[in-house]
């Protein structure tokens, strides 16, 4: 047998921790020994020699999950996380993949996927229910093409154009005022701020 894999449970629920715990344990491959309640307390006490993937609970006293994610990044840079939560709404699924999560799993996951996303993880995958990743596809699609109206795609192509919006609302033959509207929408749509980064991204993604 190679080296096990040595799994830290970051879980304030006493009964799902001693759960998982069990179930790992009981696995050749890996091995859980550290088993905490809060990120502060998993903190003071792993290092880099002593885990090599956490399952951290999103849903956490005092520091939650999401926000531990970048504190364990800092200190255990080689070390992966998959995320166990009964959460599985698009923004706790987004933030945490964006702070640095390896992988998303719902506490209701089956004991034998749990210990196959551990593996797949620890050889780098991003392992996710199947549930979560039809969300992550679903979402990404709605984000990199964007449902714009044919005068909102006018009005970006001429943005890209680098026209100004009384130059748009000339070559339109609308109001400034409606060019105005029609930007707003945009920058809704795209999830952008400003102009520039409004035809960034529509280069990017060639939305024009």
């Amino acid at each position: 047998m190679g080296e096990q894999i040595r799994v830290a449970i970051v879980e304030d629920d006493l009964e799902i921790r001693t759960h998982l715990a069990m179930l790992l344990e009981n696995e050749p491959e890996i091995t859980c020994k550290n088993l905490f309640h809060t990120v502060k307390t998993a903190l003071a006490s792993l290092n880099p020699d002593t885990v090599d993937v956490i399952l951290l609970d999103i849903s956490l006293p005092g520091t939650s999950g999401i926000e531990g994610i970048p504190l364990f990044r800092e200190k255990l840079p080689d070390t992966e996380i998959i995320m166990l939560t009964i959460h599985q709404q698009d923004q706790f699924v987004f933030e945490a993949l964006c702070a640095g999560a390896s992988g998303f799993l719902t506490k209701f996951t089956p004991s034998n996927r749990i210990i196959s996303a551990i593996k797949e993880v620890h050889n780098g995958g991003a392992p996710m229910s199947t549930k979560i990743a039809r969300m992550v596809v679903s979402s990404f699609r709605k984000r990199t093409n964007p449902n714009l109206s044919k005068r909102e795609k006018e009005v970006l192509n001429e943005l890209c154009d680098g026209k100004s919006y009384k130059m748009v609302a000339d070559a339109l033959n609308i109001s400034r005022d409606t060019v105005r509207s029609h930007i707003r929408n945009i920058y809704k749509k795209l999830e952008v701020n400003s102009k520039s980064e409004a035809v960034a991204k529509a280069l990017k993604n060639r939305l024009v």
